[in-house]
């Protein structure tokens, strides 16, 4: 497996990690405990070493699995987790809270979850504006400098907030949406992290499964499923938005690969900073993801694609209203 350097503090990962929200919650019933560590198992075998949690996925249950899972390889993994949310008792029920004394509790009650005495990479999950984030930046440099966090990372924010954030504690990495179906962060975002010298980690890298192929108009979700809220999941969204997945069909036939692993295979392509996260319960599926960092994308591969997605106007908004008010501009 390549590894690829998340930031300038030093954190080296390997080129694409497991976002393991969808084993607990998000996309359906949970998988089966022990299929789920054996998944996450099969990739740290596969040369896979960073690993994406949150104590919101479950609530709670991901941390739990991903620490049991992850137990045996402690030393060889990066474990990602996040902060910054409240719970209410019905799915999709989420607030924000990233005060300094909020933070301090969960990290304590993570780092139980996760059955060890560091979290690599903490993320704040959602920029709370009740909070300056200079404040949230100095609770997380504090655990840093305690040795119970090693690096500090942003999820969803803007270009200021990144900025002032950065001038607290050094960000080593941002997690945000980014995927051929979603390129708003080309236009501030990744120039900023460029300059600053922090990593990317796309999360929904295959646009929450539809890049691969698998989703079609008829497709059906459960109502614990998060797309089934989605604007860009209705059926009519869906329809108007497969010339995205024909598209990548007709390049995987070239290369002789998926469409996942060219949807990946672009993002690799883009800088040697990002890292995306794909996540998956099933082995082949991994496999296939993994298999994207053999795909070999030359710069007239990339004209071609950036002209044919010229061409394409997608459908949908990427989040209910609900979640679009927790993305910080």
């Amino acid at each position: 497996m390549q590894q690829r350097k998340l930031g300038s503090q030093g954190l080296e990962v390997s080129a694409i990690g497991l976002g393991c929200m969808g084993l607990s919650s998000g996309y359906g019933p949970a998988a089966d405990t022990q299929d789920a560590i054996r998944l996450i198992r099969t990739a740290v075998e596969r040369g896979v070493t960073f690993f994406d949690t949150a104590e919101a996925y479950g609530p709670f249950k991901n941390e739990e699995l991903v620490g049991e899972a992850l137990a045996p390889f402690r030393d060889r993994v990066v474990i990602a987790t996040k902060f910054g949310h409240v719970f209410g008792r019905e799915f999709g029920q989420l607030g924000l809270n990233s005060r300094p004394e909020h933070i301090r509790q969960v990290a304590e009650a993570s780092l139980k979850r996760l059955k060890t005495d560091r979290i690599d990479l903490f993320y704040q999950h959602r920029v709370d504006p009740a909070v300056p984030i200079e404040d949230v930046a100095g609770a997380v440099k504090d655990l840093i400098q305690q040795g119970k966090v090693k690096y500090f990372g942003l999820s969803e924010a803007g270009v200021g907030t990144i900025h002032r954030a950065h001038a607290v504690q050094p960000v080593t990495a941002l997690q945000s949406e980014y995927s051929l179906w979603w390129r708003e962060p080309e236009q501030a975002i990744i120039p900023a992290l460029e300059e600053l010298g922090i990593g990317f980690v796309p999360f929904a890298p295959l646009g929450k499964g539809f890049l691969t192929g698998a989703i079609t108009p008829d497709t059906r979700f459960a109502s614990t499923d998060m797309r089934s809220m989605v604007p860009r999941f209705t059926p009519e969204a869906r329809g108007a938005n497969q010339a995205m997945v024909d598209l990548l069909g007709q390049l995987a036939a070239r290369k002789a690969a998926t469409p996942a692993q060219i949807a990946l295979g672009w993002l690799l392509a883009q800088k040697p900073w990002i890292v995306p996260i794909p996540g998956t319960t099933k082995v082949h599926r991994l496999e296939e993801n993994l298999g994207a960092t053999a795909i070999e994308l030359t710069a007239t591969d990339l004209r071609d694609i950036d002209g044919a997605l010229a061409r394409i106007t997608l459908q949908g908004e990427r989040y209910p209203p609900f979640l679009q008010a927790m993305v910080d501009r």
